[in-house]
């Protein structure tokens, strides 16, 4: 364990890194922060660390840089100092940008990954619900002309899904209401599994005169359910690794961006995150894939109804601020939280 003066001398060592993105030497040390010491002693306190392995020395630079030992040290023990606190004034403006445009839970996330990329600067990844215990609302037909019909499914989690399907001869509106109406009393409150085996089981042989309609609907009716059991990815601010030096080699940013656009690659490291945490933190090396081992992840939950169903997060340089990014995790979790539960009790 570090002793409170090596923590002092690292604390600042990692602010002035992310502030400047240069090596960082003892005279700036003891020019920025008062930690009542001289820059000789600030010198022999860097050397320390070095031998311990929490500070690096790049080639051709008389300044050092931390490693993903001391960002690790420096989110699990120096943050705890300084526990982030949610700004109500902060919160509720994210939680306007959020809700703006935002009607359905798929619209709310997708919102989400680009506004959190706005505010933070970084790359945010976000995945949709996990929504497996979803229920059906409301479902209804609704005719379009004389073949078409629109189908609508709602969930009790917010999600709509629209689906228009044509038949091989005219049949009568009231036909279709009665129909509509029957799926209603047969399905409504049913989770995903629970309508699959309802259809299974033969529930329209009640209806069987209508045979025609519902050989169309049955298939949309399950393609609808898997949907709803699909996850989706959502990234925004992809190019923003650009913006730092980190990532002036191009290769090494092509490289980056190319990770990212891989959906099953990206929604391994969310979907692998323990769904307990509310922030997880993975630094550097910690990551397993090569594109993101100069990157560190944050990530936070969010919740339905008092669920924890999906994650939010960003990515980018070790050189990140983490304070920041994780205070802004919190109050983007908090306001999703709160703006599911709002969608859901309309």
């Amino acid at each position: 364990m570090l002793d409170d003066r090596k923590i002092k001398v690292l604390h600042a060592i990692i602010n002035s890194y992310i502030v400047s993105a240069e090596p960082i030497g003892s005279r700036t040390i003891s020019k920025q922060y008062d930690l009542g010491v001289s820059s000789a002693t600030i010198r022999n306190e860097m050397s320390d660390l070095e031998d311990l392995g929490y500070l690096n020395k790049p080639h051709s630079s008389a300044g050092r840089v931390p490693s993903d030992k001391a960002y690790r040290l420096y989110v699990d023990e120096l943050l705890k100092i300084e526990k982030p606190k949610i700004d109500l004034r902060k919160k509720d403006e994210i939680k306007k940008k959020l809700a703006r445009d935002s009607r359905e839970i798929e619209q709310l996330i997708q919102n989400s990954a680009k506004v959190l990329s706005a505010i933070t600067s970084y790359t945010a990844l976000a995945i949709s619900p996990q929504l497996k215990t979803s229920r059906l609302k409301h479902i209804q037909l609704i005719p379009i002309d004389s073949l078409e019909i629109l189908m609508v499914m709602v969930s009790d989690s917010g999600i709509v899904k629209n689906s228009i399907f044509r038949l091989d001869k005219s049949i009568p509106e009231n036909q279709i209401t009665i129909i509509s109406n029957f799926l209603n009393e047969k399905l409504k409150g049913l989770s995903i599994e629970e309508i699959s085996n309802e259809i299974d089981s033969g529930i329209f042989k009640e209806i069987y005169e209508f045979k025609n309609i519902i050989d169309h609907i049955v298939p949309i009716i399950n393609q609808s359910m898997e949907d709803l059991d699909s996850i989706d990815l959502y990234a925004d601010g992809v190019t923003k690794i650009f913006n730092f030096p980190e990532y002036k080699d191009l290769d090494k940013a092509k490289s980056f961006i190319s990770f990212i656009e891989d959906k099953d690659l990206v929604l391994d490291i969310l979907m692998n995150n323990s769904l307990s945490q509310d922030i997880e933190i993975t630094i550097g090396n910690e990551n397993l894939y090569e594109p993101i081992k100069d990157c560190s992840l944050i990530t936070a939950t969010y919740r339905l109804e008092g669920k924890t169903i999906g994650r939010i997060g960003v990515i980018g340089p070790t050189r990140m601020d983490y304070y920041r990014a994780i205070n802004t995790l919190k109050l983007f979790s908090a306001n999703l939280t709160e703006i599911m539960d709002m969608l859901i009790g309309r």
